[in-house]
């Protein structure tokens, strides 16, 4: 009769040992068969390691991790937060952006075409174009020669898009305003892209490059907002209506001119100047400079004056609390000056529109003017 005895020994045995703790097989050769010994004997090897042996491999996961945020960070912070100083845009938004479409740079279109914010060729772009398949297959996408034109393009997209231009609104410290703004206005199609840009700046606290981060290499100081013309305008009540805005875009050029106060882009007419040459140098709409500088809607701009090439904000940056009426300013100089829109202005005052000026008066730029 064919039997295996399984026996518990505390010494080896002559025959052999298989296992572990002295555990082994006693086998009758003589009516064993090679098949059946050689099943056995990976039976009782296998078992008992599965069973109580403890790994001496640490797990690993086998999900991909996310590549390293820190260095996309560290190659395109001061480029951000210089935009940001150009055009308004909160540097945690640009690099955020920047991480989430172009996979921290090593998306395809970011290796092979720079394009670290996924935009679009769209119909008047002609420079170099790379195919890639997205919402479509083979769509157009921009190409540049390197990454830095990626943001300087990306900044100028979303200032000359008529849907992203209530966001120059918000303050650039609001991270989270911004990113629901993006999204609002149609960025993305992910309905959790604005909680993918938050989340994306929380973890890697990049709204600390919003609040006074200081970059590397600043650009050449902005001269001071001094001797400016300031051109008669019209009230806020007489502006004629405002046609329909074209979502069409081109590259506004970064031109060496453009200069900012209160975080908003601005030039100084040159002599013979006209309003149309302004207007196709910076590529704006026939309105537009009229109602970013609160001017009559004919207004002819003369040599010296300031104009706004963005909206003006409901108050002067901080650090600029109060200014003191000199000879012959009024409202509206003051209004240029510190780039407050004119009806704030009066708001803060407590003043009506209209209302005259004397020197030595206090005129407050960004609180309410206390009740006397």
């Amino acid at each position: 009769m064919e039997y295996l005895k399984l026996l518990k020994f505390t010494t080896l045995s002559t025959i052999g040992t298989v296992g572990t703790q002295g555990t082994f097989l006693y086998i009758c050769p003589k009516i064993m068969n090679l098949r059946r010994l050689t099943y056995i004997l990976l039976v009782a090897i296998i078992i008992p390691g599965l069973l109580s042996c403890r790994s001496t491999r640490p797990i690993v996961s086998t999900a991909g991790s996310e590549p390293n945020a820190q260095v996309y960070i560290n190659d395109f912070k001061d480029l951000a937060v210089n935009e940001m100083k150009r055009t308004g845009i909160p540097a945690s938004i640009t690099l955020a952006q920047g991480m989430i479409e172009s996979d921290f740079g090593h998306s395809r279109l970011a290796r092979e075409a720079n394009n670290h914010f996924g935009i679009k060729c769209h119909d008047d772009w002609k420079g170099p174009t790379i195919r890639h398949n997205d919402d479509r297959r083979n769509e157009c996408f921009r190409k540049y020669s390197r990454p830095e034109d990626s943001y300087y393009d990306h900044s100028d997209f979303l200032r000359s898009v008529s849907r992203y231009r209530f966001l120059f609104e918000i303050e650039p410290t609001d991270y989270k305003a911004w990113a629901r703004g993006l999204k609002k206005a149609g960025y993305a199609t992910n309905p959790q892209y604005a909680n993918m840009l938050i989340r994306k700046i929380e973890e890697n606290n990049l709204y600390n490059f919003d609040r006074g981060y200081t970059v590397a290499k600043l650009p050449q100081q902005q001269p001071a907002l001094v001797n400016v013309i300031v051109a008669q305008h019209d009230s806020v009540n007489n502006r004629n209506a405002v046609p329909e805005i074209n979502d069409n875009f081109k590259v506004t050029a970064r031109v060496n001119r453009v200069m900012e106060n209160n975080r908003i882009q601005y030039i100084i007419v040159k002599d013979g100047e006209t309003r149309e040459k302004i207007e196709n140098e910076f590529q704006l709409l026939k309105w537009e400079l009229s109602r970013y500088n609160e001017l009559a809607s004919d207004f002819s701009p003369v040599a010296g004056q300031l104009l706004y090439l963005q909206p003006k904000r409901e108050k002067a940056e901080p650090g600029k609390e109060h200014h003191t009426v000199a000879e012959g300013d009024t409202m509206y100089s003051i209004s240029q000056k510190y780039g407050i829109k004119l009806k704030s202005l009066y708001e803060m005052n407590r003043m009506a529109e209209g209302e005259e000026l004397t020197a030595g008066q206090k005129i407050w730029l960004r609180n309410l003017k206390p009740v006397n």
